[in-house]
């Protein structure tokens, strides 16, 4: 008989406790990879935001990584996200020579997403134009607990279009979806409608990031690939707040979705 799924995955996270600390070291520096620095406070500035740019391009002192004989590797977080307001310090700040971090942000009313469509589709729009190259949609969360999954479809759709040839990725925030049957249907109907990534959360949830929302989501991308042959990339948001919480985040990707997902452009 096979074993339940919340088993097996609870064996992978204590297995991630017990591991050598040379793995473990090799593990987290390659999630720092996978990072997205973010700075989304309401007393934002340029300085600060300079200050975490200069962070995604130097994640670990060069004491440490020269301990780890990483000196070379170009160590860096895979995207900054701002709100559209501070864009041009980050466009500014990474223009350094071999510097490739994405600008990215979160417009359509992050995040509530209750402003008008139209609206959210035109700061779209302006936040590509300013130089943008990672876009994080907020989904309404009242069509979902609702049940107007068309008018849902059609919202991530239009946000898709106002993306252009930015890397589109939908916030599903899934603290606000109050079941895990809600989680599944968003991730499916994001998926269909375009999204190249589902996030669980904004980080401005009550609750974020939970591995019950990890193991719907997921599974929900692997099905998703199966019967499409597109492969969608997981972001889970918020509330990882130990090296022991990524271990286990990694596990289970690597677990459900295999080596392949384990990239920064699909994790």
């Amino acid at each position: 008989m096979n074993q339940p799924a919340f088993l097996r995955h609870a064996e992978q996270i204590q297995a991630c406790r017990t591991v050598k600390k040379e793995s473990q070291a090799a593990w987290l520096l390659k999630a720092i990879t996978f990072i997205s620095l973010t700075t989304l406070s309401d007393d934002d500035t340029s300085s600060n935001v300079q200050r975490l740019y200069y962070g995604a391009q130097y994640p670990i002192r060069e004491a440490l990584l020269k301990s780890l004989n990483m000196c070379d590797k170009g160590l860096m977080t895979t995207a900054v996200y701002v709100y559209p307001t501070q864009l041009c310090v980050g466009t500014k700040a990474l223009k350094a020579p071999g510097c490739t971090i994405p600008v990215a942000s979160m417009p359509t009313g992050f995040p509530a997403g209750q402003t008008h469509l139209k609206t959210r589709s035109e700061e779209i729009r302006l936040a590509v134009k300013n130089g943008v190259t990672e876009i994080d949609v907020v989904i309404n969360r009242t069509l979902v607990l609702s049940g107007q999954r068309e008018a849902l479809c059609d919202e991530i759709r239009q946000f898709r279009k106002a993306c252009g040839e930015a890397h589109h990725k939908t916030i599903l925030a899934t603290g606000e979806l109050r079941s895990l049957t809600h989680v599944f249907k968003a991730s499916m109907i994001a998926m269909m409608a375009g999204s190249e990534f589902i996030k669980t959360s904004t980080g401005k949830e009550t609750v974020n990031a939970t591995f019950p929302v990890a193991i719907v989501m997921l599974p929900a991308i692997r099905d998703f690939f199966w019967k499409t042959g597109n492969k969608v990339g997981f972001k889970p948001a918020g509330g990882i707040l130990s090296a022991k919480d990524s271990l286990a985040c990694l596990s289970l990707v690597k677990e459900e979705l295999g080596d392949e997902w384990l990239m920064p452009e699909l994790f």
